[in-house]
C-alpha cells in the first residue's frame, strides 16, 4: 500500500486510479481460494439436499444447517481471532459472501446472522458484551437476527416507536414495541434491537436474547420468495433488559444502523455475484441441452445475446465489487492506526466508502434481477415450473432491491452522499465540476490515433465522468438547497456514476489482468460492450438530466456537449457478444 493513491469514496469522479492499485478477482491467494471452495462445497453437501424442505418452514432444519456452518467455521470469517473467529480480511468476507449467495434462502439466513446479527456487537459491543457473545455467534452456538424496521417505519428508521425505559434501580431499561420483517426471527437466539430510550428523540441499541420474559415471536411469514428464511414479526412486551446490554453509547443507535447498513448493502453487492454464477450455470447448461427446430438453443443467435449479456453485466460488477473491498482493508489499515478500538476502525472504513456501498447494492440487485429474468427465459415454459432451479432463483431474487434499505432510497443516496462528502472538502467535486460546465468542449478529449487500446478505453470514461459533473453543476446551480427534492434529477446522475464506476473498474480489471497473465481477447470483448452500452446509458441519463435544469437557451447547446462526452467507438457487439456466449457454451459453466 505503499505507493498506492488510496481514493475517498465517491472521488472516482473526479480522479483516476491506476491498474496496479486495484485489487481483481485474479488475484486471489490460495487461502481464499480454499474458503470458497468450502462454502461451495457446504452448498452441496448440505443445503442443495435440502433446500426443498427448508422452503417448506422446517424452521428445525435451517437452524441446523446454519449450525453445521458455524461448526466448520463458515460464521467466524469476519470475527477476530480473539473472539474465536479468523480474523480474515474485508476482501475474503466479500468472496466468502459471493460464495454462499448460490445457496437461495439459506444465504440470506447465513448472511443475517454473520453480518447485522453478529458484527454490531464485534463494531460496536464493549469487550463484556463481545466475550460474552461474540464466540458464541461465531460457532453458532448462538443464531442472531437485526430488529430495526417497523409497521410504520421502513426506510425512515429513525420514526420507530419502540421505547425502552430505564428502570427506577438503573438496573434494566423496559422494553416495549414491536418489529417486522426481521430475518431469523423464527429461531434466533440473540437481536440487536434498536429503541428510543424514554423521550429520546433519535435510537439506542440492545442486545436482546430471544429467551427473556416478554419476548414473542409471530409465526413466519408467507412470502414470495427466499421461503426458507424464517421472517417473522417480534414484540416486546415489558422485557427487561440489562443495562450493560446497551449497545454503544444511548442516543449512538442510529449511527449504528447506518453503518450497518452500509456493511449489509455492500456485502449484498458480494453476495449477488454468486446467485448471478449459479443462474448462468442454470441458463447455459440448459441452452445446450434443449432442442428446438433440430438443433440446441445454444446455437441461436438470440439466445448467445442473452448468455453473453448475463456474464457481461455480473463481470462489470464484480470488478467493482473487489476494488471496492480492497480499499476498505486499506483504509482498515489507515484508521487502525487513529482508532484504538479495531473493530470501531473496521466499521469506519466500510461506512467510509457509503456511495460505493449503495452504488454496489443498486448494481448488484438489479444485475442479478435481469440475471434470472433472462435465465427463466432461456429455459422457456421449463423456467416457469418448480422442477427447474431458476425458478426458485427468480423468487429468490426479487428481495435484494429491497434488501438494506430500497434501491430507491439508494440511488438517492448514491449522489447525494457524494455531494454531502465534496461540500466537506473530502475531494474537489464542485470545483471540477464547474470548470466541465463552463467549458465542456475544450475539456472534452478526443480520440487519438497511435493511443493503446487501454488509453483509449479511459478516454471514453473519463468523458462520461465529465457528463456526470456537467449534470451535478447544473442541477445545483439551477434547483441549489431545493435539489434534494428533485429525485428524478438524482437518479439521473447516480445511473451515470454507477455505469461509470463499473466501467473504469472493468478496464482496470482488464488491464492489470494482462499484465499478469498476457493478451486476453475475451475480457476485451467484454469491456468493449460494456463500455459501448454505458455510454449510450450515459447518454440518456444525462439528456434527461439537462432537459430537466436547462433554461432554454442553453438546453441545445449542452445536448450537444453530452452527445459529443458520450461518444464510444464502434463496436461490432453482435461478434463479440457471439465470442463471449461460445467460450460459456463450450465450458457448459459459469467459469470466467
Amino acid at each position: 500500500m505503499e505507493n498506492k493513491k488510496l481514493l475517498r469514496s465517491g472521488e472516482f469522479l473526479v480522479s483516476e486510479a491506476a491498474a496496479s492499485d486495484v485489487f481483481i478477482s485474479e488475484e486471489f491467494n490460495e487461502e481464499q481460494l480454499m474458503i470458497a471452495q468450502t462454502c461451495r462445497d457446504f452448498l452441496v453437501a448440505e443445503v442443495y439436499p435440502n433446500i426443498s424442505l427448508v422452503e417448506k418452514g422446517d424452521r428445525d432444519l435451517m437452524k441446523n444447517i446454519l449450525k453445521k456452518s458455524g461448526e466448520l467455521g463458515l460464521m467466524g470469517i469476519a470475527v477476530p481471532e480473539e473472539y474465536g473467529g479468523f480474523g480474515q480480511s474485508f476482501v475474503t468476507q466479500m468472496l466468502t459472501a459471493e460464495t454462499i449467495g448460490a445457496g437461495y434462502s439459506f444465504s440470506v439466513a447465513f448472511m443475517a446472522h454473520c453480518g447485522i446479527g453478529t458484527m454490531p456487537i464485534v463494531y460496536y459491543g464493549n469487550e463484556e458484551q463481545r466475550q460474552k457473545y461474540v464466540p458464541r455467534l461465531a460457532t453458532g452456538e448462538l443464531l442472531g437476527a437485526y430488529c430495526l424496521t417497523e409497521p410504520g417505519a421502513g426506510s425512515d428508521a429513525n420514526s420507530g416507536k419502540t421505547n425502552a425505559r430505564l428502570s427506577e434501580d438503573g438496573k434494566y431499561y423496559i422494553l416495549n414495541g414491536q418489529k417486522m420483517w426481521i430475518t431469523n426471527a423464527g429461531f434466533a437466539d440473540t437481536f440487536i434491537v434498536f429503541a428510543k430510550v424514554e423521550n429520546d428523540r433519535v435510537l439506542s441499541a440492545f442486545i436482546v436474547e430471544s429467551k427473556w420474559p416478554g419476548v414473542v415471536v409471530g409465526p413466519d411469514e408467507h412470502k414470495m420468495g427466499i421461503k426458507g428464511s424464517s421472517t417473522a414479526q417480534i414484540f416486546f412486551n415489558d422485557v427487561k433488559v440489562p443495562a450493560e446490554n446497551m449497545l454503544g453509547k444511548r442516543g449512538e443507535g442510529f449511527r449504528i444502523a447506518l453503518s450497518i447498513l452500509h456493511m449489509g448493502r455492500i456485502k449484498l453487492g458480494a453476495n449477488v455475484l454468486g446467485a448471478a454464477k449459479k443462474a448462468i450455470t442454470d441458463s447455459v447448461r440448459y441452452a445446450n441441452e434443449r432442442k428446438q427446430f433440430g438443433v440446441l438453443i445454444s446455437t441461436f443467435g438470440a439466445i448467445k445475446y442473452k448468455l453473453a449479456e448475463q456474464v457481461i453485466r455480473l463481470l462489470a460488477t464484480e470488478s467493482a465489487v473487489y476494488r471496492v473491498s480492497k480499499d476498505i482493508d486499506d483504509m482498515k489499515e489507515i484508521l487502525e492506526s487513529e482508532i484504538s478500538d479495531k473493530g470501531r476502525a473496521a466499521i469506519e472504513a466500510i461506512s467510509h466508502y457509503a456511495v460505493e456501498a449503495a452504488l454496489l447494492k443498486v448494481a448488484g440487485s438489479e444485475l442479478l434481477d435481469y440475471v434470472v429474468d433472462e435465465a427463466v427465459q432461456i429455459h422457456g415454459g421449463m423456467g416457469y415450473s418448480a422442477e427447474m432451479d431458476v425458478e426458485r432463483s427468480y423468487r429468490d431474487s426479487r428481495i435484494n432491491r429491497i434488501f438494506e434499505g430500497t434501491n430507491e432510497i439508494n440511488r438517492l443516496l448514491v449522489s447525494d452522499t457524494a455531494m454531502k462528502r465534496a461540500m466537506k472538502g473530502e475531494f474537489d467535486l464542485f470545483g471540477q465540476a464547474e470548470k466541465v460546465f463552463n467549458d465542456p468542449s475544450g475539456l472534452y478529449e478526443e480520440y487519438r490515433q497511435g493511443n493503446d487500446y487501454f488509453e483509449n478505453k479511459k478516454r471514453i470514461i473519463r468523458n462520461l465522468k465529465k457528463a456526470a459533473l456537467l449534470c451535478i453543476h447544473g442541477a445545483t446551480k439551477k434547483f441549489e438547497k431545493g435539489l434534494v427534492k428533485e429525485q428524478e434529477v438524482l437518479n439521473n446522475i447516480t445511473d451515470i456514476m454507477i455505469d461509470v464506476y463499473q466501467a473504469e473498474s472493468l478496464a482496470l480489471r482488464t488491464e492489470k489482468r494482462e499484465n499478469m497473465k498476457g493478451h486476453d481477447p475475451l475480457f476485451r470483448d467484454v469491456l468493449d460492450v460494456f463500455v459501448y452500452d454505458s455510454a449510450f446509458r450515459v447518454r440518456k441519463s444525462a439528456c434527461d438530466a439537462v432537459c430537466s435544469f436547462a433554461d432554454t437557451d442553453n438546453t441545445e447547446k449542452l445536448l450537444k456537449v453530452i452527445d459529443k462526452l458520450t461518444t464510444a467507438e464502434c463496436i461490432n457487439v453482435k461478434e463479440a457478444r457471439r465470442r463471449i456466449a461460445d467460450k460459456l457454451i463450450a465450458e457448459n459453466e459459469y467459469r470466467l
